[in-house]
């Protein structure tokens, strides 16, 4: 199941989705050595390769200050497959994509591998039909992509967005900045060389099989739809929780926290899809307008929101999954006395008629009780009559569950009668679940990225549009920092979280 766009998909004359024709394609990988591509870009490269999801005429080349060559980043290629790739590796399909993988050294600020990168790529599009046809995916750090980007430039590697017949397509990983400022700096350096319509701002999550079919879910089946309003819907809440704490990444977080890494991306993102009205079509730009105009619909937060409805916390030692786990602060990386958050619970109001009044609960955190990524629609309850009319025994509402991760899927929780003489009533689910492995996320975004898809890309006015909404926490955590709640290892939590919620007369649904 999984989200038709229309710019790539056909249908045979069975009925069936015909495979696209993918174009020829070099794919050059900035940092291909680095830990992003082990992890993440050729366990996908390869699985696509598996699928035929991949160009007849196509190479990967890697640029990367490393000491290696092609035969040493095939066998880091491989190694990144064994380990990391959802599917165990098989020698015969290995060969042949590993036929495609080259490697280039070179340094991002050194104008003279640039041309060595060139003329790699013109004998790639000799030796293996690419057609000069080219995909730059920044695995870098932000502040090495004007570098990158002035050089591709200059190196005269960058193709007009309406030239004939061959494309330039560029590729930035999150975070697009700290900030307004920061994201609309690095968006212009972007654009001063590409053009909007050739820049793919990748958000892994939107590729999440789940998230895709979020769409098809609401506009493909006639019992949500009529359902999905403030007539019927009571609350939303938007649960991304984490068990495993920062570890490694606690340099990165430090400067981060969980507002700016989860929330202004990941998080706004899915309520955009949650949230939207019917798009004229599923078009990349038809459906990303309206996903910008749930953002744009957004109450401020203002002072007052902030402090009663823009919860922050920072787990403390505690039992995760019965283990013992470290405070944020013992971790290595993590300034004493660091006021970083690691956990977020915002309420959010969407001002427009579809939404007037309900209420949107998000929440993110690490250390969590489990690792559980989940969208729940609280269904208002039926009147206090018939079955309702106990005051001691009120009926647990209908709610509709979309699990991300993991167990991908989604239940309906209804009301029904237990089985004997007494009419005794019981929530329960009618569930539903992926029986197959699922494609990695990056496995589809790499895919639409080679056919030009940018339907789950993120378009500049769209991240401005996030950080515009949380630039006002984070400023006012700034300048209040105060003593920042610590919740355990291993709970759900700050019980200001909690609190947040019994002050509306709800509570966050236990995963």
């Amino acid at each position: 199941m999984g989200l038709n766009r229309e710019p790539t998909v056909a249908l045979n004359n069975t009925g069936r989705a015909a495979k696209p024709e993918y174009p020829p394609c070099a794919l050059v990988i900035f940092g291909g050595a680095g830990a992003l591509s082990h992890r993440k870009l050729l366990p996908a490269l390869y699985n696509l390769a598996l699928d035929g999801d991949l160009p007849e005429k196509v190479a990967i080349v890697c640029f990367s200050m490393e000491e290696m060559n092609d035969e040493s980043y095939r066998a880091f290629a491989h190694d990144a497959i064994q380990k990391n790739s959802r599917r165990p590796i098989h020698e015969q399909e290995w060969n042949g994509f590993a036929r495609t993988l080259r490697f280039v050294r070179g340094r991002f600020n050194e104008p003279a591998d640039y041309r060595t990168l060139r003329t790699q790529l013109e004998t790639v599009d000799r030796e293996a039909g690419t057609e000069g046809n080219r995909v730059y995916y920044f695995a870098i750090p932000p502040s090495f992509i004007e570098t990158c980007a002035n050089a591709l430039h200059d190196a005269n590697m960058i193709r007009p967005p309406d030239g004939p017949g061959t494309f330039s397509r560029v590729v930035v990983e999150k975070p697009i900045g700290r900030d307004l400022a920061s994201s609309a700096a690095i968006n212009d350096r972007i654009a001063a060389h590409f053009d909007e319509g050739q820049i793919f701002r990748i958000d892994h999550y939107l590729g999440k099989e789940t998230v895709e079919n979020l769409m098809v879910l609401r506009f493909a089946n006639s019992i949500f739809e009529p359902l999905w309003t403030s007539r019927f819907i009571d609350h939303v809440q938007i649960t991304v929780a984490e068990e495993e704490g920062v570890g490694a990444r606690a340099p990165y977080y430090e400067s981060a926290g969980a507002l700016r890494d989860m929330v202004q991306s990941h998080i706004l993102q899915v309520l955009s899809i949650i949230g939207m009205e019917p798009p004229r079509s599923t078009a990349a730009d038809s459906v990303r307008d309206t996903k910008l105009d749930v953002l744009q619909s957004i109450r401020p937060f203002g002072d007052e929101d902030i402090e009663k409805y823009a919860i922050r916390g920072q787990y403390g030692a505690g039992l995760v999954g019965g283990v013992p786990a470290s405070a944020y602060l013992e971790e290595g990386g993590v300034a004493a006395g660091s006021q970083v958050e690691t956990f977020v619970a915002l309420r959010c109001w969407i001002d427009n008629w579809r939404w007037a009044g309900v209420p949107f609960y998000l929440r993110t955190g690490k250390r969590l009780s489990k690792r559980a990524s989940e969208i729940a629609i609280y269904f208002k309850s039926v009147p206090r009559i018939l079955y309702n009319s106990n005051p001691r025994a009120h009926l647990a509402p209908n709610i509709l569950t979309i699990r991300i991760q993991p167990n991908e899927g989604l239940a309906v929780h209804i009301i029904s009668k237990v089985p004997g003489p007494q009419a005794r009533l019981q929530q329960v689910a009618v569930d539903f679940h992926y029986a197959t492995s699922t494609p990695e996320a990056y496995e589809t975004l790499l895919r639409d990225i080679i056919l030009g898809d940018q339907t789950l890309f993120m378009r500049r006015d769209s991240v401005e549009a996030s950080w515009q909404l949380v630039d006002p926490i984070l400023d006012a955590w700034k300048e209040t920092p105060g003593e920042i709640p610590v919740y355990s290892a291993g709970s759900w939590g700050p019980l200001e979280a909690a609190l947040m919620m019994a002050a509306d007369g709800r509570s966050w649904r236990v995963l």
